[in-house]
């Protein structure tokens, strides 16, 4: 049995995978990086794909059933992985697949009806919340609450839900996005946060890790696309937060700013309320924080950069955070911003 790679540039190459991929009423993601295919008669009867260090795209015609064509694929892919200096893998598939990847050593992290998210590899989500844990300096009966943001870059309405949500719980964890694929990158994102809440003394700030609103768990949220897989995607990541970063670090409460403008964050929001509810747990949603009766937002911030609004900027972030967009790093960020069209 021979496992071919896909030549990705081929257009015609793409179409035949896309093809495939339709019988199983899969669609092909733009962002993979590496595809294998098995073909019989030249036409294809099984592939894998992987984007980084994200299997997904995985269909094997019932033909190859039973043949050990999962171990083939998966091991191609995970040996690709490790040529890159990757040593830990997700795989998205459909629940019905779940014991399949377990059979080739995944552990199942969680699933909804129509997505199961497993792993493998030297890191797994509970080495992670135990390392988080360890950071934690909370006392055992105490009333935590949770904020996950991204912070690009960090306003003062995030400041004052910060603020809000210190003020009525024990202790705070601030988690900010670590996945990359904003204007401002994390390592500075998380600075601006920690040096924005340097007054209060109930708030840690941590690295989100790759299980909260990542590629792995919450990919649409970092191309704002609304799919038929939205909702599953939404569905994930929140049970993902509920089950172990709450539950297990002992957090009641996580807190969300009302959100005017994008409806997919919307969207997220609406489905953490009814997710959490399935495990007991509150979501607090704080009005947002407005400036000449709008909405204080980080789109509204960068839109401004765009415009070179400095003194309409500065109304908007803390000082932390302006010190830094009039720094020489800020500058030449919020040059590519006035280049590029994406939302984040």
């Amino acid at each position: 049995m021979n496992i071919e790679t896909l030549n990705l540039n081929s257009s015609y190459e793409k179409k035949e995978l896309i093809a495939f991929l339709n019988k199983f009423q899969l669609n092909f993601d733009e962002t993979i990086d590496y595809s294998v295919v098995i073909k019989q008669d030249e036409e294809i009867v099984a592939t894998a794909s992987k984007s980084k260090n994200i299997i997904k795209c995985f269909a094997i015609d019932d033909c190859l059933r039973g043949e050990g064509v999962t171990n083939s694929l998966v091991t191609t892919l995970l040996n690709k992985s490790f040529d890159q200096g990757i040593f830990h893998s997700f795989v998205f598939t459909k629940p019905s697949n779940e014991d399949i990847f377990k059979g080739v050593g995944f552990k199942a992290i969680s699933k909804t009806d129509k997505v199961a998210l497993l792993e493998i590899g030297m890191n797994s989500i509970d080495k992670t919340i135990d390392k988080i844990k360890s950071q934690l300096d909370w006392n055992p009966n105490t009333n935590n609450g949770l904020l996950i943001m991204n912070c690009n870059p960090f306003t003062l309405g995030h400041l004052f839900l910060i603020e809000t949500a210190s003020k009525m719980m024990d202790n705070v964890l601030v988690l900010v996005v670590e996945e990359d694929k904003s204007s401002f990158p994390f390592v500075d994102r998380i600075q601006l946060v920690k040096k924005g809440v340097e007054h209060l003394n109930n708030v840690k700030v941590l690295p989100s890790t790759e299980y909260v609103i990542s590629s792995a768990t919450f990919p649409n949220y970092f191309l704002r696309k609304e799919d038929d897989s939205l909702e599953e995607y939404m569905k994930l990541d929140t049970k993902i937060t509920a089950e172990y970063f709450c539950k297990r670090l002992n957090i009641s409460t996580r807190f969300v700013g009302e959100e005017p403008y994008c409806e997919v964050t919307k969207k997220y929001n609406k489905t953490m309320i009814e997710t959490f509810k399935d495990f007991n747990l509150k979501v607090e949603v704080i009005p947002r924080k407005t400036s000449d009766d709008l909405a204080i937002s980080a789109s509204q911030v960068r839109s401004l950069l765009k415009d070179e609004n400095l003194n309409a900027v500065e109304k908007l972030v803390p000082k932390s955070t302006f010190d830094y967009l009039i720094s020489e790093k800020g500058k030449e960020i919020t040059e590519r911003i006035k280049n590029s069209s994406s939302v984040h």
